[in-house]
């Protein structure tokens, strides 16, 4: 296979396992809410959708293993726990989220059918896909992938082109930062070390090379995943913007996104809304399922069996929790996202960071200080006064981002204490 064409392939192929059910239904309601500022809302989403999630996978063409080994050099037991809690959010919050809203946008409008139904079929095909792991990133690269974005872009541009005579102000006090914590809800993170290892392992069953034309071929990979999530969410967030004074106030986020459709590509776009979420809401679910499987399979010595029942259960559980609507998956990641998506961040890119300048010590502080200012976030997601005479001296800490502070000033101050300390010892 021409290496231009297979690249791509791989490309569209990561693309996919990033492109689902939140990816979709967030950016318009970001735009529908942000007006005037979109611009802003569209900078602060970039950080934690795109930039961080390439970060990642920089961070596995470096590493070129597991997501074990992201968090190992804090310590063993660490990283043991945290791909565990990691894994499970996966299964139980992503992954049923891409069934309910492929059935809420794809299946409801057309046929009385239970969601149950939906979600037994769904996972079904899931699991089959997970079973035929060699195949996927053929699958996703060469056929899903280039109706995903076919479809997304005639919605974007027709969109552009034909705007409404006006857009409405913004109701964001804090556009950037409500860009940076939406950003949150998209897993990307969290999404770039799950699909990350999916890459590696399934460019290992493909070909025997060398670790650092494997290497390239990730990078390249990411960059054009990347640079596809961009072009989407800028033109998602910018049409929600352009069409927010046609949507209705209460209008929910799936609601936005059918609506849009309907305006840019009428009748037939409401149809062809129903094909795109099912495809990139299923190619996600395909990732996460594949990457928990993997992990859990490399935990038992490669067991294939371990394999097969972690795709199994993992499917079982998507069809349980897609039973929630949208709205409620989205309600209760939240508070676990405050608390895991920033150690996640740190980890990424303290892994991408050049080794020699990065020790095990700077892994295990800045990973404490990182779980320390982000408890309070996680705490007042339940009780909103909880903390507060701390939170309120903590720079960031009333936007939800009172740990960016301390731990990027214990990284810096980890590193400076290690050079000298390298210093000393040569002289």
């Amino acid at each position: 296979m021409n290496k231009i064409k297979e690249t791509f392939i791989i490309g569209f192929a990561l693309f996919s396992m990033f492109f689902g059910a939140g990816n979709l239904i967030l950016p318009p309601s970001l735009g529908k809410n942000a007006g005037d500022t979109w611009f802003l809302v569209t900078i602060g989403f970039f950080l934690t959708a795109i930039i961080i999630p390439f970060l990642g996978i920089l961070a596995h063409a470096k590493l070129q293993g597991s997501m074990y080994d992201f968090g190992k050099k804090v310590s063993p037991i660490f990283s043991y726990f945290y791909c565990v809690i990691v894994y499970l959010i996966a299964v139980v919050l992503p992954a049923p989220r891409t069934a309910s809203v492929t059935h809420e946008m794809a299946v409801a409008p057309y046929f009385e059918i239970d969601s149950i139904i939906t979600s037994l079929t769904y996972f079904s095909l899931v699991f089959i896909f997970a079973l035929n792991r060699s195949k996927v990133l053929e699958l996703l690269g060469k056929f899903l992938t280039p109706l995903i974005i076919l479809i997304l872009l005639t919605i974007i541009f027709i969109g552009i082109l034909n705007p409404p005579e006006y857009m409405l102000d913004s109701k964001l006090a804090t556009p950037f930062v409500n860009g940076i914590l939406e950003g949150y809800q998209t897993f990307d993170a969290i999404g770039a070390i799950i699909v990350g290892g999916v890459l590696v392992i399934s460019i290992n069953f493909k070909k025997k090379a060398s670790f650092k034309s494997k290497q390239l071929i990730i990078i390249k990979a990411g960059f054009i995943a990347g640079v596809g999530l961009l072009i989407i969410y800028a033109g998602l967030i910018f049409n929600g913007a352009l069409f927010n004074s046609t949507f209705k106030e209460e209008a929910t986020r799936s609601e936005i996104l059918s609506s849009l459709s309907m305006q840019t590509l009428g009748n037939i776009g409401t149809s062809l809304l129903g094909i795109l979420v099912a495809l990139a809401c299923f190619t996600t679910a395909v990732g996460i399922i594949t990457g928990t499987a993997d992990y859990f399979k490399s935990l038992f010595k490669n067991s294939s069996k371990a394999y097969f029942i972690t795709a199994l259960i993992g499917s079982i559980l998507g069809v349980v929790m897609g039973q929630l609507d949208v709205q409620k998956i989205i309600v209760f990641a939240t508070p676990t996202l405050r608390l895991i998506y920033p150690i996640t961040i740190m980890l990424i890119i303290l892994n991408v960071l050049p080794t020699k300048n990065i020790s095990s010590m700077n892994f295990k502080i800045v990973t404490i200080i990182t779980f320390i200012f982000s408890l309070p976030d996680f705490l007042q997601f339940f009780n909103k006064n909880i903390l507060t005479s701390i939170t309120n001296i903590i720079p960031f800490a009333n936007n939800h981002l009172g740990w960016v502070l301390p731990a990027f000033i214990s990284l810096a101050l980890v590193s400076i204490y290690e050079y000298l300390q390298h210093k000393k010892r040569l002289t």
